[in-house]
Parts: structure tokens; C-alpha cells; sequence
């Protein structure tokens, strides 16, 4: 209360003191061009009315920076913003004071006078801002030897500007800037609130250690991660930790101090990650009922978390492991009563049971996420496979077409081109019954197919993390195997779209770049813990390709507007 108390009362001053800044620089600039121009000894100025139209002045100012915002404390003193608010202001002023000198005072100021003075009253105004801007900036700026982390910026751009900015301004920030990089020739003279570009990345490790700098801040939100994976390897060369700021998919605003974040394996999939019209999702999921099977897993517990925030009439979350709906409500909601009917545990290989929970929600829209999809386990139970991955989407697509869903989407993997497991080929047949079925139902039924999903259950992140902190040894099957990868929150946006674009029938799948080798994964994870870990192969297993793919031998691919 107290703290709220002194910060209102500190806005007031300020208001009341840019107002009198104002005013003095219309009685300084209008006096000092009068005085100037007429000779005081000789009294030819007529003070009286000088008075009167400095008076004047001051009060259509006042008036003026009400108007604008100015003595609401609305801008940062000396920011752009502020000074073409100020700018406005003194321009209406003036005409007001050009006015009265001419039509009403008669001409206590001359004209050429009067041409001196506006300018004056305007550089006054700005001036006085500008100094205060400078001497709160020095104020604020933290210092080095207050225990700092020393931080060495890659990009000299509009990202790299504004975090600069942002760490200087902020004396609780725990990095400070001490040298700028940039591959851009043209800006090795450029200095960013100070701090200067010292040249390119293949400089970082001279200037780490001329400035006793301990981390990299990559500072290009739009890198893709072939130059996120270069710059991490010259850091590391360097004997510096890596440093991110969100990618411009994430971005919310201007760039502060809280956006730096340590680098993460979705930096480095090889590509940029996708980004989805929303507008065209939300045009098919808005107002509407919808249901996702499989809600408690890796994908379905995202696709209920994005779709959350999308208005949906209702979300009704389906799985069969009342654990997984636990958590993703937990998720979603802040709490996890489990005390609403929106919650459906059932399980999709009984017929029965999703032929009833259809017919109490009739959804709009269907997300079949549910699957059984670790493909070793499969390889030893097909039956499961099969009875979970075929026999469970089938009862989920007729009981869709029974009743009448809009939009059908079926979540599919890489595995299922040209497969040679168990996983690849059920899911493959949930495919075949999902394009079967478009050709029969009204409704729109397509299918998705993605490469490994980062971090999700099961996959190679979680496993490899887990074996480091237990000391190692890392275990890959192949040093010449490849995957696809894409992060959860990117496969969710992904199925969200090709609800939206997808044709009846159709496989939607994602250009997903190059495959990335697990054993450079395995090598970059070991590096960032900079522990001695060893990597043992341990021989492809059943089913296992060496590398997959994304389109069989019998399918044609076809290039979309997405």
C-alpha cells in the first residue's frame, strides 16, 4: 500500500514537472526571441502584452499535453512515442500563439522574433526530456562489478537493439552487455546504446576473452537452427553457455530481460519451426463441440491445451488412462477435480462404449489421437496393435460418420510409408479406414502423418536425458540413423491445420527438413552437460528402419498453399 502510495504520488511529481518544463520553455523561448530582437534598454519591449501571449501559451500547452497524454505520465520520458506527443502539443500551441500575436495583442512579439522563438520552445521541451532520459539510463544501468553475468549479444539487429536496451534498463537485470556480434559487415561500427559491434562469429572467442564474457545471447528470433547449431559450436569453443530469445512464432510484444532462456533441442531440428493461420482454424473450431480421443497422451494433452483457448462450445477429453486425464485437466485448468462429464473414460477398442459417448456430446469435430505407438512393445503383442490402432479407430470413424462430424482428423505417423512394423502398418490401416470413410460420410476426413515428436513419452529426448543423469552410457541403435522431429506444440498446430486446409481423403504431411542423425543429438546433449559420457550402439531392432520416410513408393505427394 505504501509502495503503490509513493509511485503514484512520484507520477504526479513528474506530471506536474513536465508541465512546468512546458510552460517555462514557451516564457524562456518567447522572452529570450523578443529580447533579442528588440532592444531593452531603449524599452521598445512591451512587456505587458508579451506577458499576456506568453500566459497564453502556456496554458493552450497545458491544455495540449492533457490532450495528448503527456501529463498522465502515457510515454516514457524521451522515448519516440513522447516526443511526437510533445511535438503535436507545442504544434497546436503554436498556431494559437502565432494567432493571438497577430489578430489580438498586435504584435506585442515581431514576426522574425516570433519565427525564433517557436523552435526554441520546441529544442527546450525535447532537450530537457532528452537529458533526463540520459541521466535515468546512467542511473539505472547496472554495473559490472556488482557480480554480473557478462553477456556477449549475436545480432546487431532490431531483436538484438531491444534486448540490449532492455538488459541496461533494468538494474535487477543478472546479465549486462559487453559486446555485440554480427555477421553483417555493414554494422561493424555500430553501437547499440552504447555497446559496440566487435565483429563477426568467427570473433567470439577473441572477444570473450578481451571482455571476460561467460555467455552468447543469440539474439535473432527469426535464426533458423542451422545457425543456431553453428553459433552453439563456436560458444562452446569458446568456453561460453548458450543463450536464446524466443522464436518470432513465440514472441508477445517487446523483447525483455525474462525472455532469455537457455537453449533447448527444438532449437536445433534443423529447420524453423511451422507456423499455422490461426484465423482458419478458429473458423472451423469456434462455437463448435469437440472431442480427442487419446487425451492423455503426449499429443492429445496439447491438442486439448491449445484448443482451450480457441472458444470451443465444449472440449470433450477421451482416454481410457484416467491418470493422463488428470493431468491434462491439472494442465489446463490450474486444478483437477475430475468432477465434470466433459472428462470421458472409455476405451476406444469398445465399440459400444464410443458409439454412447458420441451420442451424449455429438461433436462437431473429432481429433483421434488415441493409439498404442511404441513400436518395439508392438512388435511382440501385434494382436494389441491391432485390436487398439485399427479395430479402436474404426469404432471412432463410424461413430463419427453415424453422427454427423464436420471435421474428422486423424493423427498418423512417418512410420506408416512403406512400413515394415507392426506400428507402421496399423496405423497405416487407420489411414486406408479414415480415406475409406471421406469417400462415404459428408463430413471431412483426413489424416496426419509426422515424423518423432520431441519430449514426447517414449521418445528419444526423455530417454537420453534420463540415461545422463544417471551417469551414462548414452544407447543408440545405428550411427547412421536418422529421424524426422518436430516439438509437441508444433504436431499440434500441425493436426489443428489440417483440420482447416485438409481434403477429404487426404494424408496431410509436414515438410519437416532434413532428418537429423540421433548420434549428433546424443553428441550435442553430451556436450551441453559437459560430462564424459559414452555412446554404445546397440544394433537396429525389429521393424526399425535405418531412415524413414514421409511418402511411400505408391503415393504421390503434392505441394499445398500451406
Amino acid at each position: 500500500m505504501i509502495m503503490e502510495t509513493l509511485r503514484r504520488s512520484s507520477r504526479h511529481v513528474r506530471s506536474a514537472g513536465l508541465g512546468v518544463l512546458d510552460v517555462t520553455a514557451w516564457f524562456l523561448a518567447l522572452s529570450m526571441a523578443t529580447a533579442t530582437r528588440l532592444s531593452i534598454a531603449d524599452g521598445d519591449v512591451r512587456w505587458r502584452p508579451l506577458v499576456a501571449l506568453a500566459a497564453a501559451a502556456a496554458v493552450v500547452q497545458l491544455i495540449a499535453d492533457t490532450r495528448q497524454r503527456l501529463a498522465l505520465g502515457a510515454y516514457r520520458i524521451g522515448s519516440i512515442d513522447e516526443a511526437m506527443a510533445v511535438a503535436r502539443a507545442w504544434a497546436v500551441t503554436a498556431i494559437v500563439v502565432v494567432g493571438a500575436d497577430v489578430l489580438v495583442l498586435g504584435r506585442p512579439v515581431p514576426l522574425l522574433a516570433l519565427a525564433l522563438s517557436l523552435p526554441v520552445a520546441l529544442t527546450v521541451m525535447l532537450g530537457a526530456r532528452f537529458v533526463w532520459r540520459v541521466g535515468n539510463d546512467a542511473r539505472r544501468r547496472p554495473s559490472l562489478d556488482s557480480g554480473r553475468t557478462r553477456v556477449i549479444v549475436f545480432g546487431a539487429g532490431e531483436g538484438g537493439e531491444q534486448i540490449v536496451r532492455s538488459m541496461l534498463r533494468d538494474p535487477d537485470s543478472r546479465y549486462v552487455p559487453v559486446a555485440l556480434l554480427d555477421d553483417d559487415r555493414t554494422k561493424a561500427n555500430r553501437r547499440l546504446s552504447g555497446v559496440a559491434v566487435r565483429g563477426t562469429r568467427r570473433d567470439m572467442a577473441a572477444v570473450s576473452d578481451s571482455t571476460g564474457a561467460e555467455v552468447l545471447l543469440i539474439a535473432i528470433p527469426s535464426a533458423d537452427a542451422q545457425v543456431v547449431g553453428e553459433l552453439d559450436d563456436f560458444a562452446r569453443d569458446a568456453g561460453l553457455e548458450v543463450r536464446v530469445l524466443p522464436s518470432t512464432t513465440e514472441l508477445m510484444g517487446l523483447l525483455s530481460t525474462s525472455d532469455i532462456r537457455e537453449l533447448t533441442e527444438a532449437d536445433l531440428l534443423g529447420r524453423a519451426e511451422v507456423d499455422v493461420d490461426f484465423e482458419s482454424i478458429r473458423g472451423y473450431l469456434t462455437g463448435k463441440r469437440v472431442l480427442v480421443t487419446g487425451a492423455g497422451g503426449s499429443i492429445g494433452s496439447e491438442l486439448c491445451r491449445q484448443l482451450a483457448g480457441l472458444d470451443c462450445e465444449s472440449l470433450v477429453m477421451l482416454d481410457r488412462d484416467e491418470s493422463g486425464l488428470h493431468s491434462t485437466q491439472l494442465m489446463i485448468e490450474g486444478r483437477a477435480l475430475l468432477d465434470t462429464r466433459c472428462l470421458v473414460v472409455a476405451d476406444i477398442r469398445d465399440r459400444e462404449r464410443v458409439f454412447e459417448v458420441f451420442a451424449e456430446h455429438r461433436p462437431h469435430v473429432v481429433f483421434h489421437a488415441a493409439a498404442l505407438k511404441h513400436l518395439t512393445l508392438l512388435e511382440q503383442y501385434p494382436d494389441e496393435g491391432y485390436k487398439t490402432n485399427v479395430e479402436g479407430s474404426r469404432n471412432v470413424i463410424e461413430a463419427a460418420a453415424e453422427f454427423g462430424v464436420a471435421h474428422f482428423v486423424n493423427v498418423s505417423t512417418d512410420k506408416a510409408a512403406d512400413p515394415t512394423s507392426v506400428l507402421g502398418r496399423t496405423k497405416l490401416e487407420a489411414e486406408r479406414l479414415t480415406a475409406a470413410m471421406a469417400e462415404q460420410a459428408e463430413g471431412t476426413y483426413v489424416s496426419v502423418r509426422f515424423g518423432n515428436v520431441l519430449g514426447s513419452r517414449g521418445s528419444v529426448l526423455p530417454i537420453f536425458r534420463h540415461q545422463i543423469a544417471k551417469g551414462g552410457p548414452i544407447t543408440v541403435t545405428d550411427p547412421e540413423v536418422t529421424r524426422y522431429f518436430m516439438t509437441i506444440p508444433e504436431a499440434v498446430r500441425l493436426v489443428l491445420q489440417a483440420g482447416a486446409i485438409g481434403r477429404p481423403g487426404e494424408v496431410m504431411i509436414l515438410d519437416m527438413g532434413t532428418p537429423v542423425k540421433i548420434v549428433d543429438l546424443a553428441k550435442r546433449l553430451i556436450r551441453h552437460v559437459r560430462a564424459d559420457i559414452d555412446i554404445v550402439f546397440t544394433g537396429l531392432r525389429p521393424g526399425e528402419k535405418l531412415h524413414e520416410m514421409l511418402v511411400s513408393t505408391e503415393e504421390v505427394a503434392v505441394t499445398r498453399e500451406h
